[in-house]
């Protein structure tokens, strides 16, 4: 089968490679699409930076380069292993990737997007969605319904990112919100924020062309934190209140300091990207204002329930900014992605 496997940096080859069998308790899945994730782009341009050891195996899964990428990924079972009783062949599924001991105190509170030792299937482990098939534990499987298609079934991982950042934000209906930051991650914040009856929802965004997508999900509250009064226009708004919650989806360490000016009193930042360099921010302003702040990392397996039963009522769409290319043109997608003229992008491997 084809696949594109990681060998190095800046070293991703489209390879044939044999076929997976499943295990016992485990399905072989036809590969429909994978999302480029952020990840992806760090691996193969700084993968010093993802702190996976590349000449050892992961501590948690054994599992070493060469790699098979893909981690954001949908497709069809085709084979079931020993045991598996609740799906069946035909099923069109998304899967969440996530590889945890079930021992340590992070996974004994049910946090196992946290454990320290984390692994993803298609970033370190046996296989990965950009190939034309892979293996998966049943138990990481979420069946799709008749009315999400393969191609939102692929961004029901980045769309879980968001998911479960609104969830520890605790934010609640008729609340507002800013998001800094128009990426895909973004994007996902503001369908999760509207899906929960948040209707006031900011989003500072410097790039035309990420404000143009913004633009073409249904997004009206953009403002241009370049030419613009960001703080003028949170307060216009939200009648002079600020924000409930401000969500940095940027990774910008003057973007994060400047969240905490936005809040109402008692209000919230959730920190969602990944920042490379320690951030200042004054506790006094924190002290007076009873403001907090705090972070999201990654999923639960509930929130892929969650944005899946969201999609299938119709509140999310991938028009205006999600972009396909077969499993051959993926290095020039990174390039692209990384250049900034690509927004989301789904490897095709059918």
């Amino acid at each position: 089968m084809k696949a594109a496997r990681f060998h190095a940096k800046e070293d991703v080859r489209i390879e044939h490679i044999e076929q997976p069998t499943p295990g016992p308790g485990e399905v072989k899945i036809r590969t429909a699409y994978s999302g480029i994730c952020g990840s992806d782009l760090h691996l193969y341009f700084e993968p010093e930076s993802t702190g996976l050891k590349l000449d050892r195996p992961h501590p948690t899964t054994g599992a070493m380069p060469p790699q098979v990428i893909g981690h954001e990924f949908s497709g069809t079972i085709v084979e079931l292993g020993a045991g598996v009783t609740r799906l069946k062949v035909g099923d069109r599924v998304a899967v969440w990737p996530v590889y945890y001991c079930g021992e340590c105190a992070a996974c004994g509170r049910g946090m196992y997007n946290v454990f320290r030792r984390i692994a993803f299937h298609g970033l370190s482990s046996h296989g990965g969605g950009m190939a034309e098939y892979t293996t998966v534990a049943a138990s990481k499987v979420h069946v799709l319904p008749e009315n999400v298609d393969l191609r939102m079934g692929a961004l029901v991982e980045p769309m879980a990112v968001a998911w479960h950042a609104v969830n520890v934000s605790g934010i609640q209906p008729g609340q507002s919100a800013l998001i800094s930051g128009g990426g895909p991650i973004g994007i996902g914040l503001w369908f999760a924020l509207r899906a929960r009856g948040v209707n006031t929802v900011l989003v500072s965004e410097p790039s035309p062309a990420r404000r143009a997508a913004l633009t073409q999900i249904g997004a009206t509250l953009l403002v241009d934190p370049l030419s613009e009064d960001l703080s003028a226009r949170v307060r216009a708004e939200t009648d002079d209140r600020g924000v409930d919650v401000v969500f940095d989806a940027a990774g910008v360490a003057a973007v994060l300091t400047d969240s905490v000016r936005q809040l109402a009193p008692g209000g919230k930042v959730i920190v969602v990207a990944i920042h490379e360099k320690p951030v200042e921010i004054s506790p006094m302003r924190l002290v007076v204002g009873e403001l907090s702040v705090g972070g999201a990392l990654g999923y639960l397996q509930p929130d892929f329930d969650a944005v899946i039963a969201a999609m299938s009522e119709g509140l999310y769409t991938a028009e205006g900014w999600v972009s396909e290319v077969p499993i051959d043109g993926v290095v020039d997608a990174f390039h692209e992605l990384r250049s900034g003229n690509l927004m989301k992008v789904l490897v095709s491997t059918q």
